[in-house]
C-alpha cells in the first residue's frame, strides 16, 4: 500500500511540476486578502495591490481588445524539463531557487517552440493576463515596421508631424521617427519613476488635455536629435499617435490584425485607453498572458517569420535588433545609461552584450521576454518587483535575473 500511495503521489508531482515553495514577501504583497486588485488604477502599484492588479489592469480602465487568432501557434510542452543553474553570490542556484528569491509572478521558457519550463508564483496562473509595462514599446515598434512595409508610412526619416498634424511646432514633431524610435530625440526629459520628474507632468497633460497636447510640454532640446541615448517613454507615445494618423486605425485594430493574430496569439490581449482622446497609452499599459508573450519572443526569435510567412519584414527586424545596425553610440559596452554601458538599444528594444545577437523587450517592475535567435530560445519574465528599477528590496532582481539568464543560454550555447 506505502509503494502504491508513494507512486500515486509521484504521479500527481509529475502532472503539476516542481512542488512550489514560498515566494518572497507574500504577505505584504496580498496574500491573506487573495492578492486584491486595486481600487482605482492610481493605487494599481501600491505592494499591497501590485500583484493582483498587474494582472487586471483592464478592470480599472477603459482599454481596447486584441483578438486572438483564429489558429492559434501551438506552444507542446517538453516531455521533459532540463535543469537549469546559475551562479549568482558565489552559489550555484535553479530556477526553483529563484522564484524563491525574487518576486517573479511567472516565468516561462520556450526552446525549440517547445516550452520546456514553466512557473508561476502568488497564484498567477497561465490564463491571467500580465502587465508588460514598457515591453509595449517593442509592439509598436514592430507595427511601425508592418506600416513601413505597407507604405502607409513613407519613410522613418520623416518627422512625426508629418503624419500627425497635432504635433506641428513641437520638439517632438520636428523629430525625425528613426530618432523617436531611438530614444535619440535629444529632448531635455528625465524619467525616474519618482512621480515628479518630466513623465509624470507629460502624463498629467495627457489625462487631462489628451496626448497630443502633452507634446506641448516637452521644449528643450538638450543634444542634437540621434547623438544621444535618453530613455523617454513621450517618444512611444509619440509614434503611437505617428502610427494611429498613418494607418486611420487604433493601435488595437492594427496590431491586432497585422501582428496580434498573425503571430498565432491563443488570448485575447488588452491595451489601456487614455479616456480624454481614447488614444492607447503606447507607452505600456498593454496585458496579455505569458504564454502569448512567448509566442511574441518566439515570432522575435525567427525574425518576424511564423511558419515560412512573413509577419513583421526580416530586414526590418534585424534593423530593430542588431547592434551592427546601429550607430556606435547605441550599440551595448558603448551606450551611456545611468552609468552604465552594459547594455545598447535598437528599435524601442534593448540589445544585449555577447557573441552573438541577443535582445530583450523590458519593463519596470521586472517585466522582460530575452531572446536569443540562434538558439531559438525565450525567457519570458513577470514579476512585482518592490521599486521600477527591481533594486530597492536589497535582492537585486535584474542582477539575479541577469545571471539565470545567463544559466540558461549555457545550457543550450556558449555567451
Amino acid at each position: 500500500m506505502k509503494a502504491l500511495i508513494s507512486t500515486l503521489g509521484m504521479a500527481f508531482l509529475a502532472l503539476c511540476g516542481p512542488v512550489g515553495h514560498a515566494a518572497p514577501d507574500e504577505e505584504l504583497l496580498g496574500k491573506s486578502a487573495s492578492y486584491p486588485v486595486a481600487p482605482s488604477l492610481a493605487q494599481a502599484f501600491q505592494e499591497r495591490y501590485r500583484v493582483g492588479s498587474f494582472s487586471a489592469m483592464d478592470s480599472l480602465s477603459p482599454h481596447c481588445t486584441l483578438e486572438p487568432a483564429a489558429q492559434p501557434l501551438p506552444l507542446p510542452k517538453a516531455a521533459s524539463e532540463p535543469t537549469f543553474q546559475y551562479r549568482f553570490d558565489g552559489k550555484t542556484l535553479t530556477l526553483d531557487d529563484y522564484m524563491q528569491h525574487q518576486r517573479a509572478t511567472a516565468v516561462l521558457v520556450l526552446k525549440d517552440g517547445q516550452i520546456v519550463a514553466e512557473r508561476y508564483n502568488y497564484e498567477r496562473k497561465p490564463d491571467h493576463r500580465m502587465l508588460s509595462n514598457s515591453m509595449a514599446k517593442t509592439i509598436v515598434a514592430l507595427a511601425i515596421g508592418k506600416a513601413l512595409e505597407e507604405g502607409r508610412i513613407r519613410s522613418l526619416d520623416d518627422t512625426a508631424a508629418d503624419y500627425e498634424p497635432q504635433l506641428a511646432g513641437t520638439l517632438y514633431g520636428q523629430t525625425r521617427l528613426i530618432n523617436l524610435m531611438r530614444m535619440a530625440s535629444g529632448a531635455q526629459f528625465v524619467e525616474d519613476y519618482s512621480g515628479h520628474d518630466d513623465l509624470a507632468r507629460f502624463n498629467q497633460v495627457a489625462r487631462k488635455q489628451g496626448s497630443a497636447a502633452a507634446a506641448h510640454t516637452v521644449t528643450l532640446r538638450a543634444a542634437p536629435e540621434g547623438s544621444v541615448f535618453n530613455y523617454a517613454s513621450a517618444e512611444t507615445v509619440i509614434l503611437g499617435l505617428v502610427l494611429r494618423a498613418a494607418t486611420g486605425q487604433s493601435l488595437c485594430r492594427y496590431i491586432g490584425g497585422k501582428i496580434w493574430q498573425p503571430l498565432g496569439a491563443e488570448s485575447r490581449a488588452t491595451w489601456l485607453l487614455n479616456p480624454i482622446d481614447q488614444t492607447e497609452m503606447a507607452a505600456g499599459n498593454f496585458s496579455a498572458t505569458v504564454r502569448d508573450y512567448a509566442r511574441l519572443g518566439w515570432l522575435m526569435a525567427n525574425d518576424g517569420q511564423r511558419d515560412g510567412h512573413s509577419v513583421v519584414p526580416r530586414d526590418y527586424l534585424l534593423s530593430m535588433t542588431e547592434a551592427s545596425r546601429q550607430p556606435e553610440a547605441f550599440r551595448p559596452g558603448r551606450m551611456k545609461n545611468k552609468g552604465s554601458t552594459y547594455l545598447g538599444y535598437g528599435l524601442q528594444t534593448w540589445l544585449l552584450p555577447g557573441s552573438t545577437r541577443r535582445f530583450a523587450l523590458l519593463g519596470v517592475y521586472g517585466q522582460s521576454i530575452m531572446v536569443d535567435p540562434a538558439l531559438k530560445l525565450v525567457v519570458v519574465h513577470m514579476a512585482v518587483a518592490k521599486d521600477a528599477s527591481g533594486d530597492a528590496s536589497g535582492t537585486r532582481m535584474g542582477a539575479e535575473r541577469n545571471a539565470l539568464w545567463h544559466g540558461i543560454v549555457a545550457r543550450y550555447g556558449n555567451w
